[in-house]
């Protein structure tokens, strides 16, 4: 074998090779995907710890604030009531719209 076929099967080998691995990265799931058809959280009743582990993007200082925010105000009657929670914004919202519950 010459120089040439050698570099065209192993440009093709690695060529099946990484498409290979595209396709399966699409079949697997994210962690994002499987919480948010996993985890629920009722905004009104956890605490600091659990709204911060159920939601993407709420960290524990956000949280706090909206346990501090629920205090202060009463119940939530809406999952888009958050915003008004500081550093609470709809694009955060939105993205937690299957976790978040509100009873």
């Amino acid at each position: 074998m010459n120089f040439k076929n050698i570099s065209l099967m192993l440009v093709t080998c690695l060529l099946i090779s990484f498409g290979n691995l595209a396709v399966a990265d699409d079949a697997v799931p994210t962690v994002d995907q499987m919480l948010a058809t996993e985890l629920k959280v009722n905004i009104n009743t956890a605490d600091a710890d659990t709204l911060a582990a159920v939601l993407s993007g709420v960290g524990v200082s956000r949280a706090y604030a909206i346990v501090e925010y629920r205090e202060a105000h009463g119940k939530f009657y809406s999952a888009e009531e958050l915003s008004a929670v500081r550093g609470i914004g709809m694009t955060t919202i939105r993205k937690n719209a299957e976790r978040i519950l509100v009873e």
